[in-house]
């Protein structure tokens, strides 16, 4: 990986990009700092230190929440919009052939429909935010003009965070909006250091106990790290053999290549997308009931229940019904994202019209079927990988440990380290640089 790096600078295009990328990540780390129009900051920090739902939102958001900056909401809108089309498609007919038909031309509708519905969860997601801590004394004026700024000013962060998602996307490398995720996060590593300092000379005094837990701490985030990179690297593939055939006015000998099915193919976007599933409701209730946290009855239960994600302050039965439907959830997605990304019958028919065929394995729905069979079984492993993983930070919820970094914080951000050095080979690769492998 590092002589990647390395090569990539030596070469001036790559090196550019990176340069750019560097650049407007400098931007969003800027922007949240800015805290929206109308805070009392010595109130915020009060009432944020109270909120139970804030630590899940404030990890993806680089601690921009906790400052009520322009970027207090990240890119959770787009993700919950992404969530919101790639369901859509599944039900309504011309989204899906946008979808699968569409080409360049379909892709870039469905990118503008994804925006459009983000600006319309931003402003439902805004309202919700002041709703909730207009009653904390956190804004110096509660007045609609006062509201109407604050809602505004964090919808056009998520705006402009958006399009800092874009340019990275096309101009700087890897994936814009998994970047804006994978930086806000890395934020909080000092933090996680802190937190094992602590532990072994938080008293002034030198612990051996500290030192064996933050000893321990490290083993585990080390171990956790090899587990994720070999999951995430891990591949099935399915030997497929084509036979001679003319193409044009030459005869094609046969050759044997295989389809590699990753094992986590569907990568970290699941729990992306379960997290955000999983706190919405009690963002839609706090907008409602501000109050809500202190109350009781149904929609008391269901706040509880789906805060259980990010904090210990409920009790212990509400965090296991959280957990189990949080697995469930995970698997669920895993599943809807990897068949969304991967189709065995459009590959089987790819297979038989090229003339391949799988060894043992007739052509056509045989081959859709084994296809399937391999893909459902692999998938139930990654998506149980990725449930465990995620889980990992509601039992250390138990303890008196506070880690920034939990299993999510680690998948995302190795998730996102291998595929944005992949693309790193991939430009390398595209402009003739030989070597670089070795």
């Amino acid at each position: 990986m590092f002589q990647t790096i390395k090569n990539a600078l030596k070469t001036p295009d790559v090196r550019k990009r990176l340069l750019y990328t560097l650049i407007l990540i400098v931007v969003f780390r800027l922007g949240c700092y800015i805290t929206v129009p109308g805070v009392n900051n010595f109130a915020l920090a009060e009432a944020f230190n109270n909120q139970g739902m804030a630590s899940l939102i404030d990890l993806i958001s680089g601690g921009a929440f906790s400052r009520l900056s322009i970027f207090a909401m990240s890119i959770s809108p787009y993700i919950t919009a992404s969530i919101v089309i790639q369901l859509l498609a599944m039900v309504i007919p011309a989204l899906e052939r946008l979808t699968k038909e569409g080409g360049e031309e379909g892709r870039e509708k469905i990118n503008r429909y994804t925006k459009l519905v983000t600006v319309i969860l931003a402003l439902i997601e805004g309202l919700g935010i002041y709703l909730s801590y207009r009653s904390s004394g956190i804004f110096m004026d509660t007045g609609f003009l006062t509201g109407a700024t604050v809602v505004i000013s964090l919808m056009a962060g998520t705006a402009l965070l958006m399009w800092l998602g874009d340019q990275i996307t096309s101009k700087g490398i890897g994936n814009g909006i998994s970047m804006i995720i994978f930086v806000g996060i890395i934020a909080g590593l000092p933090s996680g250091l802190t937190t094992i300092w602590d532990l072994i000379f938080g008293t002034g005094i030198f612990s051996t106990t500290g030192l064996l837990i933050g000893l321990g701490i490290i083993i585990g985030a080390i171990i956790l790290v090899a587990g994720v990179v070999f999951v995430q690297q891990a591949e099935r593939r399915v030997p497929v053999q084509y036979s001679k055939r003319v193409v044009g006015r030459k005869m094609v000998g046969a050759q044997n290549t295989n389809i590699p099915l990753k094992l986590a193919m569907a990568g970290v976007m699941p729990v992306i997308f379960a997290s955000s599933f999983m706190t919405f409701p009690a963002m839609i209730i706090q907008m409602f009931v501000p109050n809500i946290a202190s109350e009781t009855g149904f929609w008391s239960v269901i706040y509880k229940f789906s805060i259980a994600t990010s904090t210990s302050n409920v009790p212990v039965g509400y965090s296991i019904a959280n957990a189990i439907v949080y697995l469930l959830l995970i698997l669920g997605f895993t599943y809807f994202y990897t068949y969304a990304t991967f189709n065995p019958a459009e590959v089987s028919n790819n297979i038989k019209k090229n003339g391949g065929f799988i060894p043992g394995i007739r052509a056509g729905k045989p081959t859709t079927d084994y296809l399937s069979s391999i893909i459902s079984k692999i998938t139930l492993f990654g998506g149980l990988f990725l449930a465990v993983i995620a889980i990992i930070p509601m039992l250390l919820r138990f303890t008196n440990l506070n880690i920034a970094f939990g299993g999510t914080s680690i998948l995302i951000v190795v998730g996102v380290a291998l595929e944005t050095v992949q693309q790193l080979e991939s430009q390398l690769v595209m402009r003739h640089y030989k070597g670089f492998l070795e």
